[in-house]
């Protein structure tokens, strides 16, 4: 390999020859060209591991299926779960648990407050006025929509066409969104009950606490009458319940039984929103229902209508059309939990947006890079800002010049940063400034960074707790790996346009700098790195992956650069595979710190990832065990992780994945790309996980022409969501509103 070659480049790329051990692991080189080179399936009987099946497969894997919008089918096995990934998956061994956020639980706990609140909001009005203009299936739609409203049973609609709207008038401001409580915890005797009916069914005992979690009261009861509700339990599959069913009801549990069909519905709108779904259109989950045998979609998707298992949701597309022309609409539909956050997520977002007729004046404080972004804020409840890893110093100077004026400002962020509250923790209140006597949070301004990282639930609760007369910045780069949950959030809110966006030229520097903007566009560009800032390591195979980044942690990268092998982070596409997360993790804990894992596999001076919840991976260091369970610190925080729950939250750390990276920088980054990966690389994977390094980039490369095709190819994956719509309805509305 030459080493004065410094390209990473998707044109004419040259296909490298592996280097012999101890060249350029011994010691990084500046990057070379060489980088350029380089119906439904059957299923096993229910398991007591339910979410491991795609475990050991790439980043995402660890959730089931869904279909894709627009999609006829659900293949399942489709690595694209961004909730499955970042949550972790189910541990192994184990049942995968209900985890309840740490949001939810403070919402819940603050229910006086939130009653003061919705007080104060008027109720929400009838289902949208254009529809009165609609004719023909758009039309019975609407008075399905209706009858679902009103309690009544709605007449009879087709879904064969797919043309999503707002289901309730969009000048009607709404209360705030109620929290999802908290799921009691089930009886020692309500999980007995469980128990004997999956015994009945031939399921293991392991699944009792979570079916009896999820379930609820009469749990036992639920079980036996209609045995597809153990598809509420995480990791449970179709053909799974269907073994279940047939064990406890004979040759009578067919395709066709209709309590089949409408676990089906639900299930299949959960695992879009694993996806990042927070809706779907109807005929491509009619498609899904036949994949999965159901013999009359149609008719299915009518009934879980009718009885208020999901909503149905229609909008138009393109322009309003004349008087007496069929306005052509999509039919969508989903899961209340999900619809309601949407819904609240968008009122909160256009009061913010229609807050203030005049700007304040900040003239005086507005200076220097962030003058522009300073300005915006000054006369706008809502904007959006949106740049790299060094844009993010203009919105601290926007704080910084807020706190002059003597505004109460707050600095949020999806993983831990200097200066910044998570924001998690705002939510919970372990955290940030507090909340007033509404419960709302006692600022004038607040800042969130990583807004990509929002989804929907969140955001609707961060929303609903910022005050009239606050202003709220949603920043981030909208080129990263999008939210571990349903919704995306600041892409809508971009896209609605409904309020400033203002966008920073602050590029980020050097050679780490200019590789990921050119990739953010699509370009795997060459760039001079004559302080080996970013270097290329070609391997043949996964196994010479795994010596070559252990090599780079623990030897290389320390020796040239002088960072500790602890300020080193590997980053790889998934958990499982010959060179994932698990291998990877397994190896550098054998170099950096041998032990015989004394407590679930750890031992003190462990690097270890904390998962409290889905989408938050918190990095920390193992402390120490007792009987209380794993002591961590994580950034000087003091952390106990109950010894129960070890095993489920907590993940080895010196190799994560790019969903658990983001967010997050560290001075060297070594990724590993096995060539077991290549279906697994988009554009903002690679995006998200080049970014991540603030001064070294090594890239461990086995996958040939699949980077650059996939920077150049593979986009995200879209996610059917409503938000935009909503929002662009909503502002526009209060526009219009005479004075």
């Amino acid at each position: 390999m030459s080493t004065d070659r410094q390209a990473v480049s998707p044109k004419d790329p040259a296909t490298p020859e592996a280097a012999p051990s101890g060249t350029e692991a011994e010691e990084p080189q500046p990057a070379g060209a060489e980088a350029g080179s380089g119906g439904p399936q059957a299923e096993p009987p229910v398991s007591g591991r339910p979410g491991a099946e795609g475990e050991d497969g790439a980043e995402g894997e660890d959730g089931p299926a869904a279909p894709e919008p627009g999609a006829g089918t659900a293949p399942e096995g489709d690595s694209d779960t961004p909730g499955g990934e970042a949550g972790g998956g189910a541990a192994e061994g184990e049942a995968a648990q209900p985890v309840v956020s740490e949001a939810a639980a403070e919402l819940a706990a603050q229910k006086v407050e939130r009653e003061r609140i919705a007080r104060r909001k008027a109720e929400r009005q009838g289902p949208v006025d254009a529809g009165a203009k609609l004719s023909g299936k758009a039309a019975d739609l609407l008075a399905a929509v209706r009858a679902v409203e009103s309690g009544e049973k709605p007449s009879p609609v087709y879904f064969d066409e797919a043309p999503v709207a707002p289901r309730r008038a969009p000048e009607a401001p709404a209360a705030p969104r109620p929290a999802r409580p908290a799921a009691p915890a089930p009886t020692a005797a309500g999980i007995d009950g469980v128990r004997a009916v999956l015994a009945r069914g031939g399921a293991p005992e392991a699944l009792a606490v979570p079916a009896a979690t999820a379930l609820g009261e009469d749990a036992a009861e639920r079980l036996a009458e209609d045995p597809w509700l153990l598809l509420a339990v995480a990791g449970v599959r179709p053909a799974q319940a269907d073994g279940f069913a047939r064990a406890l009801l004979g040759p009578g549990a067919g395709p066709g039984d209709e309590r089949r069909a409408a676990a089906l519905v639900g299930w299949l709108l959960e695992q879009a929103a694993l996806k990042g779904h927070t809706a779907l259109e109807a005929p491509a989950l009619e498609a899904a229902l036949a994949q999965y045998g159901v013999p009359d979609p149609a008719g299915s998707l009518e009934r879980s209508i009718g009885e208020g298992d999901v909503l149905v949701f229609q909008e138009p597309l393109g322009p309003p059309v004349a008087e007496g022309e069929e306005q052509p609409v999509r039919v969508l539909v989903g899961l209340e939990g999900y619809a309601l956050a949407e819904e609240s997520l968008a009122d909160g977002l256009a009061r913010l947006a229609n807050a203030f007729d005049d700007p304040a004046d900040w003239e005086k404080a507005a200076t220097g890079p962030a003058a522009e972004l300073i300005r915006a804020v000054s006369g706008h409840g809502l904007v959006t800002h949106t740049g790299g890893e060094a844009a993010r110093a203009e919105p601290l100077a926007l704080l910084a010049a807020a706190r002059d004026l003597g505004l109460r400002v707050c600095l949020a962020a999806h993983a831990p940063a200097h200066g910044a509250v998570t924001i998690a923790d705002l939510l919970s209140g372990a955290a940030g400034p507090g909340r007033d006597a509404d419960g709302q949070f006692a600022v004038d301004l607040l800042v969130v960074l990583d807004s990509p990282q929002l989804d929907v639930e969140t955001a609707a609760a961060l929303v609903e707790s910022v005050p009239d007369g606050a202003r709220l910045v949603l920043s981030g780069d909208p080129g990263v790996l999008g939210s571990a949950g349903p919704g995306r959030v600041f892409g809508d809110v971009l896209a609605a346009r409904a309020c400033p966006q203002l966008v920073s030229r602050t590029p980020d520097p050097g050679p780490v700098g200019e590789l990921v903007s050119g990739v953010g566009i699509g370009e795997l560009n060459q760039v001079e790195a004559p302080g080996k800032e970013v270097v290329i390591v070609p391997v043949r195979d996964a196994g010479e992956a795994v010596h070559r980044a252990v090599q780079l942690v623990a030897e290389s990268v320390p020796r040239a650069f002088g960072i500790p092998a602890d300020a080193v982070q590997v980053i790889t596409p998934g958990h499982g595979g010959s060179a994932g997360t698990r291998t990877l993790n397994a190896a550098l804990k054998e170099r950096l710190n041998p032990g015989p894992g004394r407590f679930g596999g750890f031992d003190p001076g462990d690097r270890v990832v904390h998962v409290p919840s889905p989408g938050r991976a918190v990095p920390a260091k193992v402390v120490s065990a007792d009987a209380q369970g794993l002591h961590l610190d994580a950034s000087g925080a003091r952390i106990v992780v109950p010894k129960e729950r070890v095993e489920s939250q907590v993940r080895h750390g010196w190799a994560v994945t790019a969903h658990q990276a983001v967010g997050a920088r560290w001075p060297a980054v070594v990724v590993v790309l096995p060539g077991d990966a290549a279906q697994a690389l988009s554009r903002d994977w690679v995006y998200t996980a080049f970014g991540r390094a603030e001064r070294h980039l090594s890239v461990v490369h086995g996958v040939d022409q699949a980077l650059p095709r996939a920077v150049a190819e593979v986009l995200p994956k879209p996610r059917t969501t409503r938000l935009a719509g909503l929002l662009r309805a909503l502002v526009a509305a209060a526009r219009d509103q005479p004075e």
